[in-house]
């Protein structure tokens, strides 16, 4: 499945998180990881002004 983890895996994960963050939380920190992932992605996929190379004077 995800990470090589089975569905009892994922169950007590979820279950651990919720006993330390709390059922209201979990929602803003998937929202944070989900906006931090997809900023993440779009820095991968744009051509970075680094690697072009430059122009000498």
């Amino acid at each position: 499945m995800l990470f090589g983890l089975g569905w009892p895996e994922v169950a007590v994960i979820a279950i651990v998180a919720i006993l330390i963050f709390g059922p209201k939380k979990i929602p803003e920190l998937g929202n944070a990881l989900g906006k931090t992932l997809r900023g993440f992605q779009e820095e991968l996929k744009k051509p970075s002004e680094d690697d072009s190379p430059e122009q000498e004077k």
